[in-house]
């Protein structure tokens, strides 16, 4: 029995919550079932249906999933840089279980680095496959792209329901490009003088509001 694996991450880019890496085992034949779900790279999923297949692929395959908290990035990124943070959580994730082949969403704008450092860092004998979009090429890629955005999303909901009640206004996506994030971290620097727990401090978005609002933290 061939077993393969497939590797992706959720919230690379937002300011609030955290990274989410995804890791899928299941037999080689079982993949077919993936593609007669339609499976395919989870932001072309509405958010319901994604909770409909992340409990589908739950239930037929091997799961590993490790949530990185804002607070831990921030220190980590002290240490090294995203790319590498993310290579490690990934190996991190590999070391679960053993398979044949790896499959991964390459996070290094040069895959071909990013799957010899992954080979060295896991030291495993399996064929290693890094590209970019391989949750849009790999099926079992696809199924680990919905299990880590499933549970971001899941994981920005509770911060989101601690958080809003206290200003009265939506969090957003977390992402520093949505208007709703943007606002919701300027009002609550402006009431509270910091940013709201479960902020990324290293990201240049925070860096720029606690310099141009003088926050304290």
């Amino acid at each position: 029995m061939v077993m393969i694996c497939g590797i992706d991450e959720a919230g690379r880019g937002p300011i609030i919550g955290p990274l989410v890496v995804a890791g899928i085992w299941i037999p080689e034949e079982l993949e077919k079932q993936f593609i007669m779900w339609g499976v395919k790279d989870s932001k072309k999923h509405s958010p319901r249906t994604r909770q409909t297949l992340a409990q589908k692929i739950k239930d037929i395959a091997v799961h590993y999933e490790v949530i990185v908290p804002a607070c831990n990035i921030d220190s980590l990124r002290q240490e090294m840089t995203l790319n590498e943070l993310e290579l490690h959580i990934f190996v991190q994730v590999a070391r679960y279980k053993n398979a044949d082949t790896y499959f991964l969403d390459a996070v290094d704008v040069n895959s071909q680095r990013f799957k010899i450092n992954f080979q060295q860092s896991l030291n495993c004998d399996g064929e290693v496959i890094a590209q970019h979009k391989a949750d849009d090429l790999y099926p079992v890629v696809s199924a680990a792209s919905i299990l880590a955005k499933t549970r971001r999303d899941t994981e920005v909901m509770h911060i989101a329901q601690t958080l809003e009640p206290q200003l009265d206004m939506p969090l957003g996506s977390g992402y520093p490009s949505d208007p709703f994030t943007q606002k919701f971290l300027e009002s609550w620097g402006k009431k509270f003088g910091s940013l709201p727990p479960h902020t990324r401090h290293s990201w240049k978005t925070a860096q720029r509001l606690k310099k141009n609002l003088h926050l304290t933290g």
